[in-house]
């Protein structure tokens, strides 16, 4: 198994960082903004990239102001059955994210691609816990033509 680490320092307070990555309205400010379903331990959530497809998350954590946890259940096959963490620790004001997204299968070229994007995406989380502004899917930087 392949996984995807990333880590990204907030200068937000961590219940700010939690509230962002919990909540329907949270998540469609730095990830997409197609986000439907049931944000609550057990639910599942919904993202959609409109031609690129659909991701489907089920919440299977949530420790407030400390974890947040999913696992694929539907979309991309590489994605299907990996699992995704945000665990947060605030430190002097400062949230410490640190991102997985593991349980690949292989590492592939999608696989490296996954990376980046996840990395822009947290860049935007990070935007949007300091400053308000996130840059969600369809207004994400973009690293390839295609995507």
């Amino acid at each position: 198994m392949v996984d995807i680490l990333h880590s990204v320092g907030i200068e937000a307070r961590v219940s700010r960082v939690y509230q962002i990555l919990t909540t329907k309205e949270g998540l469609a400010r730095w990830w997409t903004e197609k986000v439907s379903g049931n944000e609550h331990a057990g639910g599942t959530l919904e993202f959609r990239f409109d031609q690129y497809g659909r991701s489907v998350m089920k919440v299977t954590e949530l420790i407030p102001n400390n974890r947040v946890a999913w696992e694929c259940v539907d979309g991309a096959p590489e994605w299907i059955g990996t699992r995704i963490t945000f665990d947060l620790k605030e430190t002097d004001g400062e949230t410490k994210l640190l991102f997985a997204h593991r349980g690949w299968r292989e590492q592939s070229e999608f696989m490296h691609y996954c990376s980046t994007k996840w990395a822009t995406y947290l860049i935007g989380l990070k935007a949007l816990g300091e400053d308000g502004q996130g840059a969600p899917y369809p207004h994400d930087t973009r690293t390839h033509r295609r995507h």
